[in-house]
């Protein structure tokens, strides 16, 4: 019981698009960095992560942080 007390906690996410947009798992995007085009966000064992449709790279969500903002680098599609 007790190695349980520091055990650490995961964070909750909440990912958000440029415009402030949340953004949620099966959500469908347009990809700013790394010439990914339109991915779908998916949430995998190591967290969120953008799927290009057209290369099927992933990328995970922490790469995709706007420095400034903090918001992520991709714009949410319709």
């Amino acid at each position: 019981m007790i190695f349980n007390l520091f055990k650490k906690k995961k964070k909750k996410v909440q990912l958000k698009d440029l415009n402030g947009n949340p953004l949620l798992a099966g959500d469908k995007v347009e990809s700013l960095r790394y010439d990914l085009g339109i991915c779908t966000i998916i949430e995998t064992e190591n967290g969120f992560e953008y799927e290009s449709q057209s290369t099927g790279q992933k990328v995970h969500y922490a790469r995709m942080i706007d420095a400034a903002t903090t918001f992520q680098k991709v714009k949410k599609l319709d």
